[in-house]
């Protein structure tokens, strides 16, 4: 498979020392269960398709945008009981992002994007953390999910491993999803308490008192038609915004 020159894994330092990259782009997935049909990869897969297909559209519009390699573990704090699962503290994730800040920051890089696939990640108070130390370096986050509104392609919003995340990946790794007959329904339980139910009170989750499957959210009218025009529409709005970031003049970036 040829090279891409956007996905930083796959570029030679031939290509890199003659090339001017704009924006670094750091994926953050999670390793967990996700129903009984999804892979416990699945938020890395996802991160990994939509980092590369956005920076692609960046790339082919001439911004010059490179992909990092995608952390695998996330914030799974609420799923500890669950076999296998994976969890990285909010403090050491922190340790992690300080350390590639620090390493793009010491070698001329002004502007990242961390590309989250995971609910359970929160960059926010990490980037006000960091702003201050790294003056002038443009730290911002973005979760995928929630850029265009589900709802004019799926039947039921997605919570975790429901119709748009298996549609998504029935078109990006259809060779790891299970037939849908064997998925569990994603059935969830509600917060007793009114104030978490309308989501101005907010705790985490307790995810095996929640679910039974691991699922939330009903994956049985997923396609991979669905995973298409969504991921479409997605890896263009970050593309674009990749594009944009890349030309902008961070000591203007207010009107």
């Amino acid at each position: 498979m040829p090279s891409r020159p956007y996905i930083l894994a796959e570029t030679t330092w031939k290509t890199i020392k003659s090339t001017r990259y704009e924006v670094a782009i750091l994926p953050w997935g999670a390793t967990e269960a996700h129903n009984l049909h999804l892979p416990y990869g699945t938020d890395i897969i996802e991160s990994d398709y939509i980092a590369a297909e956005s920076a692609k559209t960046a790339w082919e519009a001439g911004a010059r945008v490179t992909v990092l390699p995608t952390i695998p573990y996330g914030v799974n704090t609420g799923q500890l009981d669950i076999p296998l699962t994976i969890n990285m503290n909010p403090s050491t994730q922190f340790a992690i992002l300080k350390d590639v800040v620090d390493s793009l920051w010491r070698e001329g890089f002004r502007k990242l994007v961390i590309l989250n696939s995971h609910g359970g990640n929160d960059f926010k108070q990490m980037v006000r953390e960091l702003q201050p130390q790294y003056p002038e370096f443009f730290i911002c986050s973005i979760n995928w999910w929630q850029i265009i509104d589900q709802r004019p392609f799926f039947h039921e919003v997605d919570d975790h491993a429901g119709e748009m995340e298996t549609s998504v990946m029935l078109n990006v790794a259809p060779e790891f999803v299970l037939p849908l007959t064997e998925a569990g329904d994603g059935k969830a339980r509600r917060f007793k308490l009114q104030a978490l139910r309308e989501r101005w009170v907010w705790t985490p989750r307790w995810w095996t008192r929640v679910t039974d499957d691991t699922g939330v959210g009903n994956p049985k009218k997923a396609t991979a038609e669905k995973g298409v025009a969504y991921l479409k529409e997605v890896a263009g709005k970050i593309g674009g915004f990749l594009k944009e970031l890349a030309a902008a003049d961070l000591k203007d970036l207010y009107e």
